[in-house]
């Protein structure tokens, strides 16, 4: 069988584009390998109508209303290879199955890279975050400390202080000029350039010269780039933003392969489950058009 559309990567952006193409009654295959980038999240915030949601439910509810059109077929598998032009499209699966489909639309979402600080990797998501319009409320107003990974944590550092007191932790990542510190002083933002040796318990920095400094939540910059280079095996652009790399779209977000799309997170920033989910309707939208048109 040859697919209208196969999407490689059914979290948000993915569903929320499947979505518009059954109801346009085309063709779907949804190819999935269960990996969603905030799956350590217990609660998604900021998303209009599912506000403190679990995620992990948010993603369940919206796979079981998509089962409910009949042109709708998904795959709990990886694609690891793609291979074609525009209307003859190969995705190979790490099974071994071969699937044709006349669009494909890369969903795939980013990895995120973080400081290479003991203890960060277990606490993401739960006590460490990226995003304070998803996460920073729920920190009450309490101490918040912000841990520099490069130049896009000074902006960070600026913003956050508009949901508590903010500690810089500079880490050794960044080097404030004169007009950057006076300005971070103006917001009342307090400095530490002390490195820190490890982080424990809910979110205390431990320095390396013996210190603790305790806090409601961390935030950090993560370096992000797509979850899979398998856009790149079609010869998909990347292109560079403040955060790292992204597949290049147009603004109906087709990429430079014709016939391939890209959404949500891979394909984007900022990042957040509303603006994916945005972002993957308008894809699943466009790549209608592109089969009517």
């Amino acid at each position: 069988m040859k697919y209208d559309v196969i999407i490689v990567g059914g979290s948000y952006a993915g569903m929320a584009a499947a979505l518009q193409l059954i109801r346009a009654r085309r063709s779907v295959l949804v190819i999935d390998a269960g990996l969603r980038r905030n799956r350590s999240a217990s609660h998604s915030h900021g998303f209009l109508g599912q506000d403190g949601a679990d995620p992990a439910e948010i993603a369940a509810t919206a796979r079981a209303q998509l089962h409910a059109y009949p042109t709708l077929t998904w795959i709990d598998e990886t694609a690891q290879a793609v291979a074609g032009v525009k209307d003859a499209f190969v995705v190979t699966t790490a099974d071994g199955r071969r699937h044709e489909g006349r669009r494909l639309l890369f969903a795939v979402g980013v990895t995120d890279t973080l400081p290479e600080i003991e203890g960060m990797t277990e606490r993401w998501g739960k006590s460490i975050f990226h995003c304070p319009y998803c996460h920073g409320y729920e920190l009450s107003q309490g101490t918040i400390g912000v841990i520099a990974a490069g130049p896009m944590s000074i902006h960070q550092a600026q913003l956050i202080p508009e949901w508590g007191a903010v500690t810089f932790l500079t880490n050794a990542a960044v080097a404030l000029d004169a007009d950057s510190r006076a300005d971070l002083t103006a917001r009342g933002v307090t400095t530490e350039a002390t490195p820190i040796a490890r982080i424990e318990g809910h979110a205390d920095v431990v320095l390396v010269d013996g210190r603790t400094l305790s806090f409601a939540g961390l935030f950090t910059v993560s370096r992000n780039a797509p979850a899979t280079p398998i856009a790149g095996l079609l010869g998909c652009e990347l292109e560079e933003t403040p955060f790292g790399s992204q597949i290049r779209t147009d603004a109906t977000k087709e990429t430079t392969a014709p016939g391939a799309f890209a959404c949500g997170d891979a394909a984007r920033v900022p990042h957040s489950v509303s603006l994916a989910v945005a972002d993957g309707a308008w894809a699943g939208a466009q790549l209608h058009r592109s089969l009517v048109f």
